[in-house]
């Protein structure tokens, strides 16, 4: 072969290898678009928004395909698909969570690996066949290989290799630049995933969520007693003193907490096909005292949010859950205060102990015992989904509650009322499911009723043991069960659109708080699962004050009716702030207004999150003691 013939090779080679270089990215290009598009279902709200959506995925592609390129000539095609399948996969596991969660993946998450074993039901429910569709470009891309349709240049020239980067870069910044226009400090809303995905693309919101954990993990090490005190001033000037009727209504009373799984509070009255779904807990508002505007302020950690919300009056985290990636902190939760009282604290969850890493968690905020799941005869009859149902959750438990040191704060966790919702056992349905079409819509009222046949077995067994008149018993939906996904199944439930605003109402959960000798009444208090510690600590007659916390005694006559939502919306007496979509509705009747009118509440739920995420982050009540701030060398004491 002369030189003519192997440059003529060599120049027939680069261009089949850049070829097939190129259709790699468009494949990945197209299919990345039609899945944010149709598989992340993006609210787009205008043509900058659409343009954003098509180039966002081509800058990624590009840039990260590239890397292939620096590959040594015999492995290149196989760097090349290496890329490719994990950012498909990084896509189509994306798509998936975001079926139910209408959320995004973050690195905290990811670290939550250990749950992903017990999901079962759960997450076959959300993978469809489908889905194969995702990879048919991997396929073809995988068949070119190996028919050996193409082979790599040798080398590529670094003119070549740059103006691949050079572009990508250039369309990245363009990309950026119609995302601040379309909204200004983009990268500080890091609470809202939905618009760093739709204004930066899947791939780009990872890197960036992939800085800003690194960014966490560091201010550990930098913090020191001084960040503490913004938080402390804070926190004292937001505290609220107690109703004098209420502070001590319950002292030496046991306390019995149930985490009523997905429990929305539109189930309360509510009837489907004629029939109550939660005749019980209906009943229940009559002797208890029901607050009816109560919200649910979790975030990624749903049930393990809600259960750091109550025992700390501190939020979780923007991404991932404060139990999976924080049990190290020091925290000074309730737990912990109430056994300095003469408190017995316990947990009763029919699960494995390591799921939301709770074994580790529930020691580091001061319970005594973890009751899981080797306490339980868990078999094929009686569990479903998650585990034990909730039944019988509760006959297993009463003998180990009933031999409880006395008073104890017990908190029980239910299971049954779990996505994909599901009994497997059709004598167990005491209500038909509803028509709207949506399984998860439909089947969520079976397994709703269930929850409140378990919850009234439950208050029977109480009052037949005599912990019932001795025991102040707090009922909480934990969070939402049904997500933003499922908005066109609920308007046929509501009679009505589900707007913004008519979201952030279904994010209301039921609140009971049965207190001995007290018959109880109708709250319409705004509040949320910040505001349960207080709330308890008071109940008990025990004092707060001085203490850090984001939330204030729902008794309280001074407190403000506020609550706050994970994304950044704000709950107020007489606006909701809609925080994802930045919109402004009165109260009143849901009508949009000028969004100055919620400047107050977007403020306040801005500074709560922020300060909380602080005290997190950096582990700040490590230089917490006796209601006082101490210093470095205190702390490791």
């Amino acid at each position: 072969m002369n030189k003519l013939e192997r440059q003529t090779n060599i120049q027939n080679s680069t261009k089949q290898s850049l070829s097939f270089f190129l259709l790699a990215v468009i494949l990945l290009w197209v299919k990345s678009y039609i899945a944010f598009r149709v598989g992340l279902n993006l609210d787009l709200e205008n043509v900058m928004q659409e343009i954003i959506l098509v180039i966002t995925p081509l800058s990624s592609a590009l840039f990260f395909l590239g890397l292939s390129l620096f590959a040594p000539a015999k492995s290149r095609n196989k760097a090349l698909l290496t890329i490719h399948f994990i950012m498909s996969f990084v896509l189509y596991a994306n798509i998936v969570y975001h079926r139910f969660f209408d959320d995004f993946i973050t690195i905290p998450v990811l670290f939550q690996f250990k749950n992903f074993g017990d999901l079962g039901g759960s997450a076959k429910s959300l993978m469809h066949p489908l889905d194969i569709l995702f990879f048919l470009d991997f396929l073809l891309l995988l068949t070119i290989v190996l028919t050996k349709k193409v082979k790599p240049v040798e080398k590529l020239k670094k003119k070549t290799i740059g103006l691949v980067f050079v572009t990508a870069f250039s369309i990245f910044l363009a990309n950026l630049g119609m995302a601040e226009i379309q909204r200004p400090e983009l990268l500080t809303r890091t609470f809202d995933r939905a618009i760093l995905v739709k204004l930066m693309g899947v791939y780009n919101y990872h890197v960036y969520d992939a800085v800003l954990n690194t960014k966490s993990s560091t201010q550990r090490a930098l913090a020191d007693s001084n960040d503490l005190a913004e938080v402390k001033n804070y926190s004292d000037s937001q505290y609220k003193k107690p109703d004098p009727k209420m502070f001590g209504a319950a002292k030496g009373k046991n306390v019995i907490l149930v985490s009523m799984e997905s429990t929305q509070n539109f189930l309360i009255n509510k009837k489907i096909n004629g029939q109550e779904v939660t005749p019980f807990l209906n009943d229940l508002t009559k002797n208890s005292y029901y607050f009816d505007n109560f919200y649910h302020n979790t975030g990624q950690g749903k049930t393990s949010d809600a259960e750091f919300l109550i025992d700390n009056s501190l939020y979780g985290l923007p991404g991932g859950s404060v139990y999976s990636t924080k049990a190290q902190n020091k925290f000074h939760a309730t737990p912990e205060i109430v056994k300095q009282k003469g408190y017995n604290p316990v947990v009763f969850h029919a699960n494995n102990k390591s799921f939301w890493n709770r074994d580790m968690m529930y020691n580091t905020l001061g319970y005594n015992k973890f009751y899981s799941k080797p306490y339980y005869n868990v078999n094929d009859e009686n569990s479903v989904n998650y585990g034990l149902k909730d039944k019988e959750f509760f006959k297993q438990s009463m003998p180990m509650l009933q031999n409880l040191k006395q008073p104890f704060y017990s908190k029980f966790i239910t299971l049954t009322n779990h996505h994909p919702f599901i009994l497997n056992n059709d004598q167990e349905k005491s209500i038909q499911p509803a028509d709207t079409g949506d399984p998860t819509v439909d089947n969520y009222f079976v397994t709703a009723r269930y929850q409140d046949e378990a919850l009234k077995q439950f208050f029977q067994q109480l009052k037949a043991s005599g912990l019932y008149d001795n025991s102040v018993i707090i009922l909480y939906g934990d969070h939402y069960g049904i997500s933003e996904n499922h908005n066109k199944a609920m308007s046929k439930i509501l009679g009505k659109e589900v707007t913004p605003y008519e979201h952030l109402k279904l994010q209301e959960t039921p609140l009971f708080i049965h207190v001995p000798g007290q018959k109880g009444k109708v709250m319409h208090t705004i509040g949320g699962e910040i505001d349960l510690k207080p709330t308890i600590l008071h109940l008990l007659g025990i004092k707060t004050k001085g203490d850090i916390q984001f939330g204030s005694d729902l008794f309280s006559p001074d407190r403000d009716e506020f609550t706050v939502q994970r994304d950044g919306s704000a709950i107020a007496k007489d606006y909701v702030y809609a925080g994802e979509k930045e919109k402004c509705y009165r109260q009143s009747d849901g009508q949009e207004v000028a969004n100055k009118l919620c400047k107050p509440a977007k403020e306040k739920a801005a500074k709560d999150l922020n300060l909380s995420d602080k005290v997190v982050y950096g582990d700040l009540l490590r230089f917490f003691k006796d209601g006082k701030i101490i210093n470095q060398q205190e702390s490791n004491k």
